[in-house]
């Protein structure tokens, strides 16, 4: 007689389902990236999604070259600022500094964040980086959400961004010229670009073996309850395995979508304002640059959300994807 088979109920690619340690996403990849020296890494806000109108780009698509409706994700980008850059050497113990220099008159808003040295040799310190071999350049950049109204929060993020390039010490030149300036979203991609989304998701709280896995429903008869899981597994092993559907934390996990394409993107709001009418759900009028993206990405409206060059998108695209009309519309509900 045949083995009874069924695939199993929740993935173990996601695995532990754990909450993030911090609602900001940490990147530990980054591509090998363009010869010349380039920002690889930027982040935004997600205010909200509504949809488009536009011409399918997609070269294997059934409705290629037509008009179709996608939905659209609408994140704002206020510049970042550059605090800081870092030299990555390696040792016997993996990666370590090398050598690190900031800014000379740090942002006002980053003493919120982390205690600002007041005695700090600025001159000695970019000479040393410079001097330095090592082997990776990253920018240490942070937010500034005073410039946003949609976030409730006021105290900047900072986090690393690495420069690519095949030149170590052009890159080292290029991250020291941008010290203490600000990066714009147009410095890290153009529109059409295919970006990877780094966030952390809605978190959901503990729930159930059927909401959490989406087990089935125990018949009508099953005695006791409905909503669990028949076995909790076989007598030996003498204890219950990770791969056994149960309850716990759902939502708020750091997750990683490849390849999404900025649809457009707007670095004044004042020429070409979006307000959808009642305004978007949980979030506040668009103040600085923003973009468009094609699909869904992780997280809450006001998450913070990072992007990356992408790691895995090989294909070709045309350069500009033909947005005609973008949904103003009440995203209230009915």
């Amino acid at each position: 007689m045949a083995r009874r088979h069924k695939p199993r109920r929740g993935s173990l690619g996601f695995w532990p389902r754990k909450r993030a340690i911090r609602p900001v996403a940490r990147l530990r990849s980054w591509p090998a990236g363009a010869a010349k020296p380039h920002v690889q890494g930027f982040a935004g806000y997600k205010v909200g999604m509504t949809h488009a109108f536009l011409v399918d780009y997609r070269k294997r698509s059934t409705t290629a070259g037509q008009e179709v409706s996608v939905p659209v994700t609408v994140v704002e980008t206020p510049p970042l600022k550059v605090a800081g850059v870092r030299l990555y050497a390696r040792g016997s113990n993996g990666r370590f500094v090398a050598a690190e220099a900031w800014a000379e008159e740090p942002d006002a808003h980053l003493s919120r964040r982390l205690p600002v040295p007041e005695k700090f040799d600025h001159a000695e310190n970019r000479k040393k980086l410079s001097s330095t071999d090592g082997e990776d350049v990253h920018l240490l950049v942070m937010t500034q959400p005073h410039l946003l109204t949609g976030t409730p929060s006021k105290t900047p993020e900072i986090f690393e961004v690495r420069v690519s390039g095949e030149d170590l010490t052009e890159r080292k030149d290029f991250a020291l010229g941008l010290l203490g300036k600000e990066v714009a979203l147009t410095d890290f991609a153009k529109e059409g670009d295919m970006v990877d989304i780094i966030a952390v998701t809605k978190g959901k709280g503990f729930q159930g073996h059927t909401k959490r896995f989406g087990v089935k429903l125990q018949p009508r008869k099953n005695s006791k309850h409905r909503r669990m899981i028949g076995t909790l597994g076989p007598h030996n092993p003498s204890y219950v395995t990770y791969r056994i559907p149960q309850a716990g934390q759902m939502g708020y996990h750091r997750r990683t979508e490849y390849n999404k394409r900025i649809l457009k993107i707007v670095k004044d709001p004042r020429a070409e304002p979006l307000r959808v009418a009642g305004g978007f759900p949980h979030y506040g009028e668009i103040r600085a640059s923003y973009l468009l993206l094609h699909g869904s990405i992780p997280g809450p409206a006001k998450r913070i959300i990072r992007l990356r060059v992408p790691m895995r998108f090989t294909g070709s695209l045309p350069e500009k994807v033909d947005v005609r009309y973008l949904s103003t519309a009440s995203k209230q509900g009915s």
